[in-house]
């Protein structure tokens, strides 16, 4: 036999006595797989019917530097005003070494009132001898942190808050994305970082997990960040935008759009996007149907910062409502730019 017919011949030959063999074989009975359980998300509840959020930005903390005084102040002055159930902090926390001294001194001001927190971090949070994730691990080690370690996906601060109603049905979800430092990836852009494309798929699979839990509807939801997304630039630039509030520069966005505008309105969860970054900037503006708001600067005099005093925005949330009212609280005590969205747009 020649050898291309040989082996032409155990070809067809071997098959039949394989599928003999199985045939012959005891019936098994096939284990389905174990379904993993989903991790339980950080959560927190109603209190009387209401719920407030202090949002902090661009602290930029030196400890032991007289211009940080202004920011010691601040935070104290609202904390004690405010009495919030949740303090989130849209980074830029620190300016300075050593890390996590500074660290430990601003964010104690928070952990010492027992106040719950969570933060998302800024550019420059990395920057003073300490990696990101080193901060993030700092920061989880204090009292009342509700961030969840690190995720395999760009960023570290990546995470979800639930809200609850007191019998523990969820009302609400505040995201809080990692908007990085400098888009590594391209380098000849010398652009600020991005929210990529694996964090918006845990946003989406998140997003879809928490529509399900709720019959269905989308889970109304606040994305909290530091560097504001490409649309906050995109918006200015149309005639057909709503803004109140202070515009002192224009949004240093990244050069990168990677569609995190898109997918929130997809998903069709998310009704503001609240950030820092932008130290002359605190307004609200409506845009294709999301609101794109800054916090106010709540630093002191280490870095530059033209609108003054500084402050804090703060947002509060009503048992059973998909609306929210919001308002800007200055050191001094003074309040502006008191509305409720959706309805005062």
């Amino acid at each position: 036999m020649k050898r291309r017919d040989f082996i032409r011949a155990t070809a067809i030959a071997v098959p039949a006595i394989a599928t003999a063999n199985i045939a012959a074989a005891p019936q098994r009975k096939v284990k389905e797989p174990l379904k993993t359980k989903e991790p339980e998300l950080p959560s927190m509840q109603f209190r009387n019917g209401r719920f407030k959020i202090l949002q902090l930005t661009d602290t930029h903390f030196i400890g032991g530097d007289a211009r940080s005084q202004r920011a010691i102040d601040n935070v104290i002055e609202l904390l004690d005003a405010e009495k919030p159930d949740m303090v989130i902090h849209t980074g830029d926390i620190i300016f300075g070494k050593p890390a996590r001294e500074n660290l430990t001194q601003i964010l104690s001001l928070i952990t010492d009132r027992h106040i719950p927190f969570a933060v998302a971090l800024g550019n420059h949070d990395e920057e003073f001898g300490l990696s990101r994730h080193e901060v993030l691990e700092h920061i989880r080690q204090m009292p009342g942190c509700l961030n969840t370690s690190a995720k395999e996906m760009h960023g570290v601060s990546n995470d979800v808050v639930i809200l609850k109603s007191p019998d523990g049905k969820n009302q609400w979800a505040f995201y809080l994305f990692d908007t990085g430092n400098k888009a590594k990836e391209f380098p000849e852009l010398k652009s600020y970082d991005y929210i990529h494309a694996d964090q918006l798929e845990w946003y989406r699979q998140t997003s879809r997990r928490l529509k399900q839990e709720n019959q269905g509807t989308p889970l109304p939801s606040l994305a909290f960040m530091h560097i504001p997304i490409t649309e906050y630039l995109d918006g200015l630039s149309d005639s057909r935008r709503q803004i109140r509030g202070n515009l002192g520069e224009n949004p240093c966005s990244p050069i990168i759009n990677s569609g995190t505008f898109v997918t929130m309105r997809e998903e069709g969860d998310i009704k503001a996007i609240v950030c820092g970054h932008d130290h002359d900037d605190d307004y609200v503006m409506k845009w294709r149907g999301l609101y794109m708001m800054y916090g106010r600067y709540s630093g002191g005099d280490t870095v530059y910062n033209n609108l003054k005093p500084n402050g804090a925005r703060i947002l509060e949330f009503t048992e059973g409502s998909s609306s929210f009212k919001t308002w800007i609280r200055l050191h001094g005590g003074r309040i502006e730019q008191t509305m409720t969205l959706p309805d005062d747009f």
